[in-house]
């Protein structure tokens, strides 16, 4: 059995960890295409993410496991270690997310990442739209809201 994880505000020393959770999935999702190098991924955790935007982290004795980085009412990121999901660690840290926004939150999602469509259902989210690749992945996505709202143009 695993021990709960803990859940906090992340520290700047924490984003080498977060990036390396989402390096790993990366590197372990064969449809995901590595747009940017691992150490370019680390930097840009470091100097843009952590200090830019909320980030929350749960973390066990292992380590950290999962995280959620936000601007205003948008989700940037939510990525789970391999070993935690499962857990509910994407659902804590969506639920942090909501009570800090709750006015609303939307999202985008890769069409094909299917478990984070369905966590994002589960949780409450409602497609709103699809689109073919208007991303740096030029891959297919749909934007989430909770509760429903109007996509970006």
């Amino acid at each position: 059995m695993t021990e709960r994880a803990d859940f906090r505000k992340v520290q700047l020393g924490d984003m080498p960890a977060c990036a390396k959770i989402f390096n790993d999935w990366v590197d372990a999702t064969p449809w995901m295409p590595r747009v940017h190098t691992r150490d370019n991924v680390i930097s840009y955790y470091q100097n843009t993410v952590g200090p830019n935007q909320m980030v929350w982290v749960t973390e066990d004795a292992s380590g950290i496991q999962g995280f959620l980085s936000s601007t205003e009412n948008f989700v940037t990121a939510v990525y789970v270690s391999p070993e935690a999901r499962g857990r509910g660690v994407g659902k804590t840290l969506l639920d942090e997310a909501k009570m800090a926004s709750p006015s609303g939150l939307s999202l985008w999602t890769f069409a094909e990442n299917m478990r984070a469509q369905k966590l994002y259902e589960r949780e409450g989210f409602k497609e709103v739209r699809r689109t073919n690749g208007d991303n740096e992945e030029g891959l297919p996505d749909i934007f989430y809201s909770w509760p429903e709202a109007e996509a970006p143009a």
